[in-house]
């Protein structure tokens, strides 16, 4: 088990358990006597590493807003993975996609 150490913007901290075969990077502070060497202080911020996936999920949002039949209701999944250097990134969900979009229309397409 790996954990990762991410500062907040507001100087609080949050753990995140990360997969099996990440590679443990302990970078001083109070986990560096550590002797598993499961921690792992983050590069970035837990903010900023989030920021990372925004651009996506803003296009997949825009995109499914701007169909010609907007639904009334629309759900999109999908998982992130943390990366104690390269922030967040949008996990592989499986080999076919990265979203999961349910839309949901409760009025007929006519009115």
């Amino acid at each position: 088990m790996t954990l990762i150490e991410y500062t907040t913007d507001c100087g609080g901290t949050v753990v995140v358990e990360v997969t099996a075969g990440t590679r443990p990077l302990t970078r001083g502070g109070d986990h560096a006597a550590d002797p598993t060497g499961v921690f792992t202080r983050a590069q970035q911020t837990f903010e900023r590493a989030l920021s990372n996936v925004r651009p996506a999920v803003q296009g997949v949002i825009n995109e499914l807003l701007s169909i010609e039949h907007r639904p009334d209701e629309v759900c999109v999944e999908f998982g992130i993975d943390l990366h104690a250097e390269a922030g967040a990134f949008i996990a592989a969900a499986s080999a076919k996609s990265n979203f999961n979009v349910t839309m949901t229309w409760k009025r007929s397409l006519e009115e």
